[in-house]
């Protein structure tokens, strides 16, 4: 089978595409027929080495964290999905994998997957996965985003971005969208209800929200400030300065920043799926790539300035 893989850490060039022997699924595990994977910041992290504490410097390495596609097989000790199912889910964000997402064939834990959603393909189900499993448990789960408040989100045009807009909106919250003014209209109907441009207006010039949905990772303690008293703020954009601003606002009283790992399991996935099906959350998805073209997918990603998320189509 063919699977994307890196022998050293780089920019997308490094990606390659190597002929591996096909995975066998263990107690408790199940191998996936991949038919989608997406491109996701943690993606770009391994392979550039970004996070080479957790993925060591034994290669290869597989790149690809999320997949939709069909069980093929089963280990023992599977009580279900069985053979045949479509599935969606994700390969553990803190291991190392020789085999990823992205690759024709992957083995992961039964645990690790749930049943795609119903009316959206394959595609489509990827590019949900990852985005639609971190803004579920950022807002839902973190921020405990009620009906009635308001929330910015940051980086809405983006994979993670576009499904808080809509998941933000379905739980009841007023949505404050940052986007180039370019996106606005998709953003809008995404269930946006003000759609800002952050490249011409600052923090400052916000109003006040009762949560704050940040996929940036910059600026933060000046978007702290636009919290309500009992306000509360989210980050996924993790870095040194990110850390130092979380450190800071746990230390000065109230409105925190707080950050979380999204690692979703069955049940989780479960819920992002009712989502989909009941048409609160959509697919948006930029760009389509054949798994030989994931180099130019990787390189889309890094450019920036997408709606949605840029996928690849393992069946290309």
């Amino acid at each position: 089978m063919k699977a994307a893989q890196i022998t050293r850490y780089g920019t997308p060039d490094v990606l390659r595409i190597e002929d591996v022997d096909r995975p066998v699924p263990g107690p408790g595990e199940i191998l996936v027929s991949v038919t989608a994977s997406s491109v996701n910041g943690h993606d770009v992290l391994v392979r550039s080495g970004a996070v080479k504490i957790m993925t060591g410097r034994r290669f290869p390495i597989g790149v690809g964290l999320d997949f939709a596609g069909v069980v093929a097989a089963a280990g023992s000790e599977v009580a279900g999905p069985e053979v045949g199912d479509q599935v969606w889910g994700m390969v553990h964000p803190r291991e190392r994998h020789t085999v990823a997402g992205a690759a024709e064939y992957v083995v992961v834990a039964a645990d690790r997957v749930s049943a795609a959603p119903a009316g959206v393909s394959p595609v489509e189900a990827a590019s949900l996965v990852v985005a639609g499993a971190t803004a579920l448990i950022g807002l839902r789960d973190t921020l405990r985003l009620g009906p009635g408040e308001r929330v910015l989100v940051r980086g809405a045009a983006g994979g993670v971005g576009t499904a808080a807009v809509q998941l933000a909106r379905a739980m009841g919250g007023e949505v404050t969208a940052l986007a180039r003014e370019n996106h606005a209209g998709a953003i809008r109907e995404l269930g946006a209800a003000e759609v800002v441009d952050y490249r011409t207006t600052s923090a400052d010039q916000l109003g006040e929200f009762d949560a704050i949905f940040d996929t940036v990772g910059t600026e933060l303690s000046h978007f702290r400030r636009r919290l309500s008293p009992r306000g509360r703020m989210v980050t996924i954009g993790l870095s040194g300065p990110t850390i130092a601003a979380i450190a800071a606002s746990s230390v000065h009283g109230s409105r925190r920043i707080r950050a979380f790992s999204a690692n979703p399991g069955t049940a989780l996935l479960h819920d992002v799926a009712d989502y989909v099906t009941s048409g609160a959350l959509l697919p948006v998805v930029d760009s389509v790539y054949a798994l030989t073209d994931i180099a130019s997918a990787h390189r889309a990603f890094e450019r920036g300035g997408a709606m949605g998320k840029h996928v690849i189509d393992i069946s290309l």
